[in-house]
């Protein structure tokens, strides 16, 4: 996610039935993604929208810059400033402030969505990704608060939206990925300080998504077919939406987009789905699961529970059945596929017939076998032998796998995410 920031004019007059007309909005980030899309959704009531986001020049893999932002917002009904803005640029962000408040006159709604993430352990992290982290998640919010804060308390609207998470103190959320936890905690801990300071002044409250949302990052991220899990960003831009609605005294709330949502009456969560139907792949720091991703689907099969206290030993795996799943891949190898994915994977196995495995998909025509591979690993894997085999057989998902601890991996994250494209296609024969 990038960063957010809408700033609305309460002194302009607004048409009836059009909340946000006449309000300027500030974001970071809405070159593309969530951003964009709560910028679209407050345009379509005429507001003002400023863009402050890192690209002006087109990105190689990802569509969008803050030009394209500002035609797309001008098109829907609204007004628009692109401002560069990289987060971590105090001056930066100081200078895209002052000419929003002197082009549209004042700052009522601060979204803060800029964000940066490696979900790498602690060994696997180098230091200047944690610094990324830090300064953009973290600090780039706490810092662009400030800076929008003496506008905001002039305001009648007056709201900070953080797109931050609760603040789960699980340890299953530190576990495989602890400085971007941190650094995404950072950012819902200025929610707790900032809505106790300037209770009465100003709302301060965080937005988290409860499923994963389906953008060009996350494309890039869970690579293709990642999407069908997913929902669209359209259900973050309409909770957004009912949060700048409530009052100043509607504070110091972390909220999740399906609650607020179905407290305005919604039912019908199926709109929002990129694949309706499709089983949802949870978001991260939430140890509940949405309800349509509970239901077991006849071709999907059913999704383990994310809560480690409430998990059941796993049954002990079939003899031999490591070694007949790897015959079976390696019966489904093919140049196309190796191709295709260009890594070469380790997997630790605990267990009855366990063991060091490995799957070469960089050799020509591919390879499994029992040991280490001849070339280093891409990515190294750590499971038990049951839950290896439900991976390749379709009935548990790699990403809730290791969201839940059942799952551990070191390298590559983009190239592990990857092999759950070549799990799908194994379904059909195990």
């Amino acid at each position: 996610m990038e960063e957010n920031y809408l700033m609305i004019m309460s002194i302009a007059p607004r048409p009836a039935g059009t909340k946000l007309a006449g309000c300027t909005v500030f974001i970071t980030g809405a070159s593309r993604g969530i951003g964009k899309a709560i910028a679209l959704k407050a345009a379509k009531d005429g507001a003002n929208i400023v863009i402050a986001a890192k690209t002006a020049q087109a990105h190689p893999k990802l569509a969008g810059t803050i030009y394209t932002a500002a035609e797309e917002i001008k098109a829907a009904g609204g007004k628009a400033l692109p401002c560069v803005v990289d987060v971590r640029d105090e001056q930066q962000i100081s200078s895209a402030v002052e000419k929003a408040v002197e082009k549209f006159g004042g700052i009522d709604i601060l979204v803060n969505n800029a964000s940066a993430i490696s979900l790498t352990n602690t060994l696997e992290t180098p230091t200047k990704k944690v610094d990324l982290m830090m300064n953009i998640n973290t600090r780039g919010t706490y810092l662009t608060s400030k800076a929008c804060i003496p506008y905001l308390k002039k305001s009648k609207i007056a709201h900070i939206l953080n797109l931050s998470p609760p603040l789960n103190l699980n340890p299953l959320w530190f576990k495989q990925h602890c400085a971007y936890t941190i650094a995404k905690y950072g950012m819902s801990m200025c929610v707790l300080g900032m809505a106790e300071e300037f209770k009465g002044e100003i709302a301060v409250n965080a937005l988290w998504p409860k499923t994963a949302i389906y953008t060009a990052a996350m494309d890039m991220l869970g690579g293709s077919g990642i999407e069908s899990q997913c929902r669209k960003v359209d259900i973050i831009a309409d909770a957004a939406y009912c949060i700048f609605k409530k009052p100043k005294s509607f504070t110091g709330n972390f909220i999740i987009d399906e609650n607020i949502l179905k407290e305005e009456g919604i039912k019908n969560f199926d709109v929002y789905a990129v694949t309706p139907g499709h089983p949802l792949l949870p978001d991260f720091f939430l140890d509940e699961q949405p309800v349509t991703v509970t239901k077991e689907p006849a071709t999907h099969g059913a999704l383990p529970e994310l809560k480690e206290k409430e998990a059941q030993p796993p049954p002990k795996p079939r003899s031999g059945a490591v070694e007949g799943t790897f015959r079976i891949v390696k019966d489904s190898l093919s140049d196309d596929i190796v191709k295709a994915t260009q890594a070469i994977y380790q997997f630790e196995l605990s267990g009855e017939d366990g063991g060091t495995w490995f799957l070469d998909l960089k050799s020509k025509g591919g390879n499994v076998g029992h040991g280490e591979p001849s070339d280093r690993a891409d990515v190294v894997m750590s499971m038990s032998t049951d839950d290896f085999v439900k991976m390749f057989s379709g009935k548990l998902k790699p990403t809730i796998a290791f969201m839940s601890g059942r799952l551990k991996i070191k390298g590559n994250m983009a190239l592990a995410i990857k092999l759950e494209k070549l799990m799908n296609q194994m379904n059909a024969r195990l």
